[in-house]
């Protein structure tokens, strides 16, 4: 059975920095896509950026330049390292996995989902 378990919220003062993690367990497939998604209260969850087994990524324009994807295989973790964070990166964040090739950025692409961890950037 996958499992996604997601750690390293909290609360930051905006231009701060934060690095989620996001363990899998169960999920022993060669080829998948992997991603971060976030949803604000009253807002629909959105893609923040996604990465391929073999290591190409794609981010969402919003967060391009702050925001950085990468795994450790040997530890089967994701990561998300987040700086310049800004209150309107405020939300739940969410890791996601799916079978699939297209590296979407699209929650309705993704199979299993973790979670959450809040994030919280104050001004």
């Amino acid at each position: 059975q996958v499992q996604l378990v997601e750690s390293g919220g909290g609360s930051v003062q905006a231009g701060g920095s934060l690095k989620l993690a996001c363990a899998v367990y169960g999920y022993t497939y060669r080829r998948y896509c992997m991603g971060w998604f976030r949803q604000a209260p009253g807002k629909e969850r959105e893609g923040v950026a996604a990465i391929r087994s073999d290591g190409i990524t794609t981010y969402a324009d919003s967060v391009k330049g702050r925001f950085t994807i990468s795994q450790d295989n040997a530890k089967n973790t994701l990561y998300l390292q987040m700086n310049s964070l800004k209150p309107e990166d405020t939300a739940m964040y969410y890791c996601a996995a799916d079978l699939g090739w297209s590296l979407s950025l699209g929650p309705d692409a993704y199979t299993y989902w973790g979670q959450g961890t809040q994030v919280t950037v104050s001004s």
